[in-house]
């Protein structure tokens, strides 16, 4: 458990206790990083087809400002902080916490609640590749607004500031954690004021509250309201990242950040930059920027780089964290994951992951060029997030009945409507570079899709080929073999079974150990455990002990922590003396297999690229046996 989370739990959840103050203010430089740097772009990428398509700019403003506002209030406020909020999983938050709380509902593992997991993890890692590339790209943009001969810097500067970002995620966001919430405390501010000062530009702007300005625009012109929509959800993406970091904050932490802070913000900004545009139509090519004062230029452009660049970092770290969930869950292969914080679990490292963001990054960055063109690829990612959130989310209250059904069920259908209606509009940009995050997208539901089915098919093959541990060990203590001096550890991926390497071990050495024991780490679906690792061990026949190590779903698996544990039930193993069996399989293509020619061939690739055991459970490297053997799936 993180301090913060710690601290969250010693103190009352409601009120204005100086805890849930200070938790509100860190939240503000990890939570809202993304939504915060919306206004950059939002208004302008919504109001570029209705300058397009001509009219009146005014009633366009209004429309547009309208449809921002009541996003922001509905999408936001209504649906991840007044009800998703509520669907936590003993405190935490996130698609993998809604997966766990609708499978228990539902008393069904797997289906369809999975598969919808899956496409909400898999798309996210979209978004942590087009986030950054968007957010950095619009950030130093502005330098164009000081001087149009910058803009052939701004490409390069910005690959600049990003590959930067990436090398140094290895050391973790310790160091710098501390900035984050008073750089982007001093953003919304910032942002606020200058809305402020130029809704006196048109007072008039305040009608935007009426949310039949954007019906009005809905109807008159459906076609152009898509295109218009498109541009204003991008005034909602990081959204989920409200519900996703509940866990590490609290409800009422975030909600108080949401509502004296972040929400005002915005608002404010949005009403300034439309009163802006319909007193300054030129405005109109970038309306964030232009209306700051000449002098503020500079220095609003360094303040946007910086938090776009927290902003980066915060979807950069989720990744880690859905991609480590993932493992968890058997749906990536085990990767090594580096811990940056001796204090805060949930700061990892992914290198795979880091330098796959890092291509992608880089790739989207050098095909689109400027923040308007990526602004094109932009928002289907959340969107579909965001959908899965939605239709979990229903399934939840309707069958939780935590709150009634009839206030909380078709507001939800209400929203799911209107994220529908925002899917329709964003899926008009595929051909302009929408279909990036759906090949994204895609691409890593198949990888998942085959590491699940490969596994399963392994696993189905090695339980016909296996013998049960318990039979096996009473056999051999009736005909006893060679017995040596010492303990020996095998981990096993099922406890009912013998594992590969004891079968090798015998079949090879004919020798067993004087102490045997049998690990198998599990992952649970609760968020915390009492300790790191809840250890549970039995006694099997031959004198060996089975451990089961249970780990929570955002933590590491050590298999000295395990044994170390193993003491309070009387196996008093020095880890560092113990000698390791690991079987090592070599996968190989077959015809007979349930899979076809090209998923085992993904299959085997993803095998190959998986971490050794005896760096993902922290094995001592020189305590290790490993036996091999060749097996088709």
């Amino acid at each position: 458990m993180t301090q913060a989370s710690q601290a969250r739990h010693d103190a009352p959840e409601a009120g204005l206790s100086r805890t849930n103050l200070a938790l509100a203010f860190a939240s503000i430089g990890v939570v809202f990083g993304d939504i915060g740097t919306s206004p950059l772009y939002a208004m302008r990428e919504a109001l570029h087809p209705v300058v397009a398509a001509g009219g009146d700019l005014r009633s366009a403003v209004l429309g547009v400002v309208s449809l921002l506002i009541w996003a922001l209030i509905l999408i936001v406020t209504l649906k991840y902080v007044v009800f998703l909020m509520r669907a936590d999983n003993k405190g935490e938050g996130g698609i993998l916490s809604l997966v766990v709380l609708v499978e228990t509902l539902l008393k069904r593992k797997g289906g369809f609640v999975l598969a919808l997991g899956m496409i909400g993890a898999a798309f996210f890692f979209g978004d942590a590749m087009i986030t950054p590339a968007m957010s950095v790209l619009s950030a130093v943009e502005g330098l164009k607004v000081i001087n149009p001969r910058f803009e052939s810097y701004v490409v390069p500067l910005t690959l600049a500031v990003l590959i930067t970002l990436f090398l140094f995620q290895y050391k973790g966001t310790a160091g710098v954690a501390a900035l984050f919430a008073p750089v982007t405390t001093l953003w919304f501010l910032v942002i606020g004021i200058m809305g402020l000062f130029h809704i006196g530009d048109d007072v008039g702007i305040f009608l935007a509250f009426n949310p039949l300005y954007g019906v009005d625009m809905l109807f008159k012109a459906p076609g152009l309201a898509l295109l218009v929509f498109g541009g204003v959800f991008l005034a909602v993406t990081g959204g989920e990242a409200l519900y996703a970091d509940m866990g590490h904050f609290g409800r009422t932490p975030i909600r108080l950040a949401w509502v004296a802070v972040v929400f005002p913000g915005l608002v404010l900004n949005y009403l300034g930059q439309g009163a802006f545009v319909i007193a300054y139509p030129h405005a109109v090519e970038n309306p964030f920027f232009l209306m700051a004062p000449e002098w503020a230029l500079i220095p609003l452009v360094i303040l946007a780089t910086a938090v776009t660049v927290i902003a980066s970092q915060a979807v950069i770290t989720g990744a880690f964290s859905i991609a480590q969930q993932a493992i968890s869950l058997g749906l990536f292969p085990r990767m090594n994951i580096t811990h940056t914080s001796e204090t805060e679990q949930g700061q990892i490292y992914i290198g795979q992951i880091n330098w796959l963001l890092l291509v992608g990054v880089i790739l989207l960055v050098l095909v689109f060029q400027s923040s308007s063109n990526l602004a094109s690829a932009y928002g289907i990612a959340v969107n579909t997030s965001m959908l899965v959130d939605t239709v979990l989310a229903v399934i939840f209250f309707w069958k939780a009945r935590n709150w009634p059904i009839w206030v909380v069920i078709p507001a939800m259908v209400a929203i799911f409507v209107i994220e529908a209606t925002f899917m329709a509009a964003n899926g008009l940009k595929l051909i302009h570079g929408g279909y990036m995050p759906v090949l994204i997208g895609a691409t890593i539901i198949l990888m998942m899709y085959t590491w699940l089915r490969g596994r399963q098919a392994l696993a189905a093959k090695l339980r016909r080929d296996s013998i049960e541990l318990a039979g096996l060990l009473e056999s051999l203590e009736r005909r006893p073999p060679a017995r040596v001096a010492g303990a020996a550890v095998f981990l096993q991926t099922d406890p009912i079974y013998a594992p590969s390497a004891l079968m090798h071990n015998l079949k090879h050495n004919r020798v067993l150990h004087d102490i045997l024991v049998f690990i198998t780490v599990e992952t649970t679906d609760e968020p915390r455990v009492d300790r790191d690792q809840r250890i549970t061990a039995k006694r099997l026949p031959l004198g060996a002990s089975a451990c089961a190590g249970e780990v929570r779903l955002h933590g590491a698996a050590r298999c000295a922590a395990a044994l170390r544990a193993c003491e309070e039930h009387g196996l008093a193993i020095d880890p560092r003396q113990a000698s390791y069996f690991l079987g090592r399989r070599v996968i190989r293509m077959s015809a007979r297999s349930a899979l076809p020619f090209w998923q085992q061939r993904i299959f085997i690739m993803l095998t190959n690229q998986s971490a050794r055991a005896i760096e993902f459970f922290r094995i001592p490297p020189d305590r290790v046996v490993e036996l091999g053997m060749q097996m088709s799936v």
